[in-house]
């Protein structure tokens, strides 16, 4: 039954990863919907999917702060037929927030990196 189980999950794996790198079209709009809820604040973006200035194999949002505290920003697939914003160097282990709704991923986000930075911060005594 184990083997059975192990099978299946693999094949889910595939799934996604092959959903996910034939929908860049879909990743790099759900990417554009994050920098526009987060525009207000004061982050930098720089676009890591654009194929004539930047050709990636997978598209990528660099998020920076004033204090060199950044986040890097995918999209993928999830089980679903779904997709989540994922923080690419921890992979599918990096999961954020549902692409469902900006607004909130974005504020997520916000967190997260203002988080980043009071933990960078001294102590003030």
């Amino acid at each position: 039954m184990g083997e059975m189980r192990g099978l299946g999950d693999r094949a889910e794996r595939y799934v996604l990863k092959w959903r996910t790198r034939l929908g860049k079209e879909t990743t790099t709009q759900h990417l554009d919907l994050l920098v526009a809820a987060l525009l207000p604040g004061e982050w930098r973006f720089v676009k890591f999917y654009r194929s004539d200035v930047h050709p990636m194999p997978m598209p990528l949002l660099w998020i920076s702060g004033a204090e060199d505290i950044g986040l890097v920003v995918t999209v993928l697939a999830t089980p679903g037929g779904t997709w989540g914003y994922y923080e690419a160097q921890r992979g599918r282990h990096g999961y954020l927030f549902p692409c469902g709704n900006a607004a909130q991923a974005g504020m997520q986000i916000d967190r997260l990196l203002r988080d980043r930075i009071n933990q960078r911060r001294p102590p003030i005594y």
